[in-house]
């Protein structure tokens, strides 16, 4: 079932893209377009998304470490 619907999924995007970039191309070449432009992008979202985890990541590990700070300064240390 899978197959089929990445079929389908395919030829719909492929449709959308070729129809968007003003290429004329027969149902194969669109299904191809769409499947292969499906799996492109979503190797690129995939990246995209592990890049900006890592950022939050770091991001989230400063405002941990300035909130420890303040409580070391503000309960700890008098």
């Amino acid at each position: 079932m899978g197959v089929i619907l990445l079929i389908i999924v395919g030829a719909a995007a492929g449709f959308v893209a070729t129809r968007m970039m003003n290429i004329e191309a027969n149902i194969f070449v669109t299904i191809a377009i769409g499947v292969l432009g499906a799996l492109i992008g979503g190797v690129v979202l995939r990246l995209l998304g592990a890049m900006l985890g890592m950022a939050f990541g770091f991001i989230g590990a400063i405002a941990g470490a300035a909130l420890l700070i303040w409580l070391w300064q503000t309960y700890l240390r008098k």
